[in-house]
Parts: C-alpha cells; structure tokens; sequence
C-alpha cells in the first residue's frame, strides 16, 4: 500500500511548523517546533525520508521523517525564490543563491557552485547528469535552459519573447515542462515539449488568473487552481486539470480560497487541496478530491493551513499483514515475510516488531524518558526522545545513538497513552509501548490503531 502521507505547514502549535498528515488512521505528527514560516513549501525526497524547505530567516532545511532530526543546510538571500529539489537518488539538493546554482550533497555535505546570473527554478531531469533552469537571455528576456551538472553544454530550450516564466517544473518523465506567465495579477499556463520546443497554451479559469500547476505522476495531466468570481460567493476557486498539451481541461471541485496550493496524490488517484478561507485569509480546511468516486473528502480542519505536499514514492513494501493483538487494544500492519517468534514478537531478517504495556501512572514525559534512559542502555548513552500524537493521545518515539550496541539490531520505541487504561493479567497498563527497528519503526507505528477507542 502507499504510505498515506502528507506533509503541510500549519501554525496549530502557535508558530508555523511542518506536520505530517497519515491518512490511513488520521494521525498528526510535529516535525519541526518553530522552524517553519509562513512561506514555507514542503518537498520531499523521492523516497520519502526527507522534507526539505526554507523557513524562518530564510533558512534551508532538511527534516529526517523517521528521526525527526533536523539539519540547517544555508541562509538563502532575501527575495530570491525558494525553489528546491532532489536528486533523483535523494542524496543532493539544488537551488539558486546569489547568481549561482548551489548543487549540495545531503551525505558528504559537500557543495558544488555554477555561475548562472539570474538563474531561478533549478531542478533535475530523470538522468541526475542534467538540471533545468530560469534565466534571461542576452536581451533580458526570461527563457528556460538545460545544463550539465558539471556546468558545461547549457542550451535554450524557449523562445520566449513574453514575460517573466515563474513556478517552473519539469515533468517526472522530463519530456515537458510547465510554467506560469507573466506575473500575479494575469498569471497563464503553458507547457512546453522539450524536445521540439513546442509551446501550448492552457485556456485556465476566466480571470487569467491561474496559479499553483503541478504535474502528475504519469507525466500526462497538470492540476492547477483557477481564480473565479461570482457576486454572492466572491473570489473563490476551481480545482481543474489538463492534458499536458492544454487538452481536455475540467474542473472537478471548488474551495472558497482565492487560490490554493494542489498536491497529486502517489497514484494520481486523488488531489489534495485547501479550503476554508476566511476574508482571503489563510486557509483553514484540508480536502482530497477522489477522481474514481468523484467527490470531496475534508481531512483537517480548525487552523491555519499554507502548504501541503503528498509523499510522492511508493515506500513501503507492498506485502503487508496486520498484526492484532485484543489483549493489548491493538492492531498494526508490519512486513509479511517476518515470522512469529511468540505471541508478542515477530521478526524478519531485515527487522523486528515486539509489544508490551506500561503500568506507570507518570506522564508521558516521565515514561518515555524513564524508558530512554534505562540503566541498561538499550539504545545507547544518548538516545533522541521525539514528542508524538496519535489519536488525540500523547505519545512518543525513542531513537537510538550510534553507540547502541548491535545486539540491539537498532532498536527503537514507540510509547502512547492508552485511550483507557487495559487489565492485562489482573494489572492495570496505562501505556502501549511498541519496540521496532529504526528502519521499520515509522511505518509500523503510524498503522497503530486502538481496537475500543
């Protein structure tokens, strides 16, 4: 199955930060506490392990989605664009500062620099040896290019002799791209076929103004949010798609937005989009839109919503089994080649999965750090303990130093509240804790759900 997540910006906690969104159990996670901003855009790695994005003071950051570890990559220059992307491996990033186009290895944290002036929207093709890119011309005006990642052999791809080409973005296919033009107040779509050049216009919403276009999986369609207006709703705006060469544009849904952020989905099922919005303030309301069922589903309502991304790759194995345990108040999904071991525990060559239960009546702080810091030292001398929620119930995770010993096979804890406290064996557990492998540790926890709840 997908993992069903989505990333989105938020200032539920008071300040906006990065927060996960599980779709299978409508679990929120808190990735970051105080780093985001406002402007912040999510992107994550292909495979899913990481999110990057600018936040607070400009500042480029790199999430680990299993650790919640955090790591500031630069400062980027006022009033430049904000535009990231990962290397199809998802080892380097590229993004623009300062006329330069900063390729920067995540694993070796080495940096790379090309001289481009002006350049904006760097991102990779397919093959990792080429980048397209924004820039001017000679006579100034804005056209896209290609380039080797070692600088070298950079060719014209447009043109252009219109205006500026802002939210540039390349097909997953790298055969077409798409940009928006001229500015904000009339912003079109147009899409171009690298290989020939070939322009194509998208006809949009009725006020030219259409924003946010972003492909889908298969390379075949964009969706966009087109701006509309009518006398008794005002500003609002259409969910519409359309074939990459500008055919068969639809509109499926409305948000009460003057213009929202659209998130395909893994399979290109469903799109994510906001809703919500109060005096063309922020929006506060989270739907999908389901093209098989046609309809609209909210997820997330009651604050302030001004970014979201899907995770765009297929991460967990697809082979999957669900464990449930009643005499914990369990049920969870893990890999179907592990094997049971006992009631309680089951495990695999690449991995392992055990249960059990706390009596404490402490906090969740006091537990998870109790736990962390066991005289024994089950995940080394200086485990990380990483605040969660799930379910409306306090939770945390506990991640391993690098001083664990191996015979722990990098094991890691997942404690919750329980909704109710369970009578196992005439005692009474206050809390479920879930042992697991660093590797497998997020995807196990996030399908937890409670039997009675």
């Amino acid at each position: 199955m997908h993992r069903h997540f989505i990333a989105y910006l938020s200032d539920r906690s008071g300040r906006y930060d990065l927060w996960l969104y599980n779709l299978f159990n409508g679990m929120n996670v808190q990735l970051t506490n105080g780093a985001g901003a406002a402007y912040s855009n999510p992107i994550w790695s292909p495979d899913g392990n990481r999110i990057a994005f600018v936040g607070e003071r400009q500042i480029l950051y790199v999430v680990d989605v299993f650790t919640g570890a955090i790591a500031m990559i630069d400062q980027l220059a006022d009033g430049a664009g904000f535009e990231i992307d990962w290397s199809p491996g998802g080892e380097r990033l590229v993004y623009t500062k300062l006329d330069q186009i900063i390729l920067y290895n995540f694993l070796s944290h080495r940096a790379q620099f090309i001289d481009y002036p002006g350049a904006s929207n760097p991102q990779w093709f397919p093959s990792g040896r080429e980048l397209l890119f924004q820039a001017p011309d000679e006579s100034g005006v804005s056209q896209l290019y290609r380039i080797q990642t070692n600088g070298a052999n950079v060719r014209q791809i447009t043109d252009n002799t219109e205006g500026p080409l802002h939210d540039v973005e390349l097909s997953p296919d790298g055969a077409f791209a798409l940009y928006t033009t001229p500015g904000a107040s009339i912003s079109l779509i147009r899409t171009v076929e690298l290989s020939s050049g070939n322009v194509f216009e998208v006809e949009g919403g009725p006020l030219a103004k259409n924003y946010y276009p972003t492909w889908s999986p298969d390379s075949m369609r964009i969706a966009f949010s087109a701006t509309a207006f009518d006398e008794t709703r005002g500003y609002f705006s259409q969910i519409r798609t359309v074939g990459r060469r500008g055919e068969d544009e639809r509109t499926w849904a409305l948000s009460n937005c003057f213009a929202t952020p659209v998130s395909w989905s893994p399979g290109g099922r469903q799109i994510a989009y906001l809703s919500g919005c109060t005096d063309q303030e922020f929006a506060h309301e989270m739907w999908v839109l389901d093209f098989f069922h046609l309809n609209s589903t909210l997820l997330l309502s009651g604050f302030s919503i001004s970014a979201l991304q899907w995770v765009p790759s297929l991460m967990i194995n697809q082979h999957r089994k669900t464990y449930t345990n009643e005499e914990y108040n369990v049920r969870f999904s893990y890999p179907s080649h592990w094997r049971r071991v006992n009631d309680v525990r089951y495990e695999g060559t690449d991995g392992f999965f055990q249960i059990s239960a706390i009596s404490s009546e402490g906090t969740i702080k006091e537990v998870c750090h109790a736990e962390a810091f066991h005289p024994l030292r089950p995940y080394g001398s200086m485990p990380f303990v990483y605040p969660a929620h799930m379910h409306n119930q306090q939770a945390c995770f506990i991640f391993p130093s690098a001083d664990q010993s191996p015979d722990m096979m990098g094991q890691s804890a997942f404690i919750i509240a329980y909704p109710k406290p369970v009578h196992i064996q005439g005692e009474t557990y206050h809390y479920f804790i879930l042992w697991a492998d660093l590797q497998h540790m997020r995807e196990i926890a996030s399908s937890l759900v409670f039997l009675n709840h």
